[in-house]
């Protein structure tokens, strides 16, 4: 029987096969704990990371809203570096909940994916 963390890594695996991120349009990956959740863009082919968020500091609300409150800071550092459009690396997750209120406010803020 597979578990759910070699199950996730499994898809990890594949979608990273698929997606990878350059300076002009950089990979948003987001990686999901049982307490917070932290965002990065990184440009693949320098093994760079541009920018990050992570809900430390972020006390008021449920997990769904921090992740919305993160995806509005990715958003924000974003543009301020220049970035407008990003891939989205949902990391092997589900893309619902917390993985998804991070990445509609990180649309609603302004990136495109």
């Amino acid at each position: 029987m597979i578990s759910k963390i070699q199950r996730r890594n499994k898809i990890k695996t594949r979608i990273r096969g698929k997606v990878s991120g350059t300076a002009a349009r950089p990979r948003m990956t987001v990686f999901r704990s049982n307490k917070q959740i932290y965002v990065q863009l990184i440009d693949d082919l320098a093994g760079k990371t541009l920018a990050a968020a992570s809900s430390k500091g972020i006390e008021s609300g449920n997990k769904t809203e921090i992740a919305a409150k993160v995806g509005e800071a990715i958003a924000q550092k974003a543009i301020a570096a220049g970035i407008t459009e990003v891939v989205f690396d949902r990391n092997g997750y589900l893309f619902h909940g917390r993985v998804k209120s991070l990445a509609d406010a990180a649309r609603n803020g302004g990136l495109k994916f």
